[in-house]
């Protein structure tokens, strides 16, 4: 089994190299004003508008841009880069440029800008590659600041911090199982995991259209929910060698107790991120099937993969040997300084193979490292804490809902839409050039819009002026041009500077407005259909789009998790308490991404310029991890209650031993999981930020407040009735045991205790 991972890992890895990537930064549109809009520009005009997808050269200058100190190198250099295929690029020094040079205010003349236009279908290496090109070919001249603005120049970087929440999870499985060999196994599989997952999906962006930060979100949440599936697998297998099975009946009992866990969470969270297919948005496909192919890779290494690594391991797991310890301290500092940037990983990850080495040898290294005592399960931290909850549910029950609530109260004033380049870290090139453009001609600069419009035989072309004369005369913009006629005469364009930027609410009220209130006056009875297009237009309706379609989604997936819980579980109360408790944890987490990214609160300590929008996409991706991940528990939980329920423990006493049982392993996953995505809080780019930020506090919040403090309290007011179903829904059914059957669950195991906490 391991040479069959090993074979295909390394061939899938192989041919995605070979193949190489597609991933994309394009948007594909749904059936809106603006995607008409781009058709108009892409059939009459050739690429000669802005399309979104491109960028901006612009330049300061100490001298005026016309002295030819300035213009000579400048000039050849815009020469040189419009000189790329398919580059369509609009020079400050052509006739057609002439706005592209400030003409207002003290940098009048000194910044100036060159346009630079793609294809919409452009990749994230075809971009990298022309932005490389271009900024080589960069003329040197003193008192000469060039920057470089827009998708094109848009430098998206792998995060490396994913690196870090590595290193917290080899210290935090250590710490909470005490072997190295048990940190290590989870570890091992969920990197085994995906990096099947993503040379699958690298070779799948060749065919599916997938966004430049798929990888990111895949790998971020694999390795969430890897580590989560191997942990429990080896949490029972664990507790099958301390009830005194040998290692090949402890391997079947955790495979097939937690792994039937394990798959049936799996589906869950497949579920979730499939529920995105909804949207029926290619980019949005692309995401959903990239990051399910990867759960689905970890779920299939935690069953094939893990077992056969359990039994290379056998009794070994147990123990644990100071040069083990030693060694695996280091690597977590290797990989701590390998996330954050530190050169300390040249030493300390030589230093942990020299200390494996010369521990085989030297007799202290060999000596094995002390265990604690393991506690009777009733005094337990756990079991403590559950009888607490248990003897006063109704308080539980208010402080979590009141804490919950408190924190959900920001979402209700979410404002979807795309940030923009102003959002930036400063040290980056296209934060810059989004500073020089609102320096020198205004904020609005930096997020144009481009009406179009085709001109049909019969048209009234006066109309083309009167539409200029009514856009110049609303307050929100800051100049129109007049209408552009395309090549071929047959249809017009117009460029409108809003005097707002490009991520402002005024700006996307500017859209709506022209829509509704401006345009149709000044096109009435010419035959001119106007579209208001350009990249501000997109993600106003995009935006839209989603927001509209969110509710479908949250619904069609709550629905499909509630019939699975209902059926794993055979009761109707337990499936609603999870997904009404699920989702108060979710709604807090949109709360403080709201409070934080849109409100601005606290934007310093999270290293972020300014408040702003929500991107459209990122609640959907929350609810979607998120809702999955909190089923995880759910059913980790869930079925260890279940199971001693059904051997004759009483609702109580099931839930004390089910919570006492669950508790390390849960607490440690969940622990993983929050610095794994609050790790993401340390990259540059603002939508891993807020990925980070939300997906970690959810996944605190669910294993704490809901799992720890919400679940027992109400499961001791539900007390029997957890269990209850309807007699003739209970004959209908179908029986799926996701706890085991007969011997093989541990309530049928003689003495069995769970694993020292």
């Amino acid at each position: 089994m391991v040479i069959a991972w090993v074979v295909v890992l390394f061939g899938a890895s192989f041919g995605s190299k070979a193949a190489g990537s597609g991933f994309s930064t394009a948007f594909s549109l749904p059936n809106v004003e603006s995607a008409r809009g781009f058709d108009i520009l892409d059939t009459h005009f050739k690429g000669q508008a802005a399309s979104g997808n491109g960028g901006s050269i612009v330049f300061k200058s100490t001298k005026p841009i016309t002295d030819p100190s300035v213009q000579g190198p400048m000039s050849e250099f815009l020469d040189q880069v419009g000189a790329i295929k398919p580059l369509h690029l609009v020079s400050p020094y052509s006739p057609a440029g002439q706005r592209q040079v400030a003409s207002s205010g003290a940098l009048a003349g000194r910044i100036a800008y060159a346009s630079v236009d793609v294809p919409r279908s452009f990749t994230v290496e075809k971009s990298a590659k022309v932005a490389k090109q271009v900024k080589a070919m960069a003329p040197t001249v003193p008192g000469l600041q060039i920057e470089y603005g827009g998708q094109i120049f848009a430098k998206f970087a792998a995060p490396s911090s994913e690196t870090l929440g590595l290193a917290f999870a080899v210290v935090i499985l250590v710490m909470a199982f005490g072997s190295v060999l048990a940190m290590g196994l989870p570890v091992a599989t969920a990197l085994g995991g995906i990096g099947l997952g993503v040379a699958i999906v690298t070779l799948l962006s060749n065919v599916i259209l997938m966004p430049d930060f798929t990888l990111s979100l895949a790998g971020m949440i694999g390795l969430g929910v890897g580590i989560d599936y191997a942990l429990f697998i080896v949490t029972r297998y664990r507790e099958g060698i301390h009830a005194g099975l040998d290692t090949e009946h402890a391997t079947g009992l955790a495979v097939n107790t937690a792994g039937r866990a394990v798959l049936f969470a799996g589906v869950t969270v497949v579920i979730s991120l499939l529920g995105m297919l909804l949207m029926n948005l290619a980019f949005v496909r692309g995401l959903a099937i990239g990051a399910a192919v990867t759960v689905v890779m970890t779920m299939a290494a935690s069953i094939t993969l893990l077992p056969a690594l359990l039994g290379f391991a056998g009794n070994r797991l147990e123990l644990t040997r100071w040069r083990g310890l030693i060694a695996a301290s280091l690597a977590a500092i290797g990989l701590f300084g390998l996330g954050s940037g530190l050169k300390v990983f040249w030493v300390a990850f030589p230093m942990a193979a020299v200390v494996l080495v010369v521990g085989l040898f030297l007799g202290p290294l060999k000596r094995e490292v002390p265990k604690r005592a393991p506690k009777a399960r009733e005094r337990t931290l756990p079991y403590r804490w559950s009888q607490l909850i248990q003897r006063r549910p109704w308080p539980a029950v208010v402080v979590g809902a009141v804490v919950l609530g408190l924190l959900a109260i920001p979402l209700f004033s979410i404002r979807l839409g795309f940030s923009d380049d102003g959002n930036a870290a400063t040290s980056t090139t296209t934060r810059r050039a989004y500073d020089l453009l609102a320096e020198g001609f205004g904020p609005g600069f930096n997020g144009p819009l481009v009406l179009a419009s085709e001109v049909p035989a019969g048209a009234d072309l006066t109309a083309g002026y009167r539409i200029t004369a009514a856009l110049n005369q609303d307050p929100g913009v800051a100049f129109a041009s007049p209408p552009i006629g395309s090549p071929d005469g047959k249809a017009y364009l117009w460029q409108v500077v809003p005097k707002s930027s490009p991520q402002d609410k005024a700006t996307s009220d500017l859209v709506y407005r022209l829509r509704s209130s401006v345009l149709p006056p000044a096109t009435a009875g010419s035959g001119l259909k106007v579209a208001v297009t350009g990249f501000v237009a997109v993600s106003t309706d995009f935006s839209h789009y989603l927001g509209a379609r969110l509710p479908l989604f949250i619904g069609v997936v709550l629905a499909l998790s509630f019939l699975l819980l209902m059926v794993v579980f055979r009761s109707v109360l337990v499936p609603l308490k999870a997904v009404i408790m699920n989702l108060a944890s979710i709604g807090a987490a949109y709360g403080l991404v709201v409070a934080v990214f849109q409100w601005g609160w606290a934007k310093d300590v999270f290293g972020i310029g300014k408040g702003g929008p929500i991107e459209p996409f990122v609640p959907m991706m929350m609810f979607a991890i998120v809702f999955g991940l909190s089923m995880d528990y759910e059913v980790f939980l869930l079925s260890r209650i279940k199971e001693a329920y059904d051997h004759g423990a009483e609702n109580a006493k099931a839930v004390a031993d089910g919570l006492t049982a669950t508790a390390t392993v849960i607490t440690a996953a969940a622990a993983i999981m929050v610095f794994v995505f609050g790790s993401f809080l340390l990259e540059p780019n603002r939508v891993l930020k807020l990925f980070g930020l939300g997906l970690a506090s959810a996944v605190l919040l669910d294993a704490t407040v809901v799992r720890m403090l919400l679940v027992p309290a109400a499961m001791e007011l539900l007390g029997d009735r957890n269990w209850w179903v309807p007699k003739w829904l209970g004959k209908i059914l179908p029986e799926v045991h996701v706890e085991g059957t007969g011997d093989d669950t541990m309530a049928d195991i003689e003495g069995a205790v769970p694993a020292p906490v």
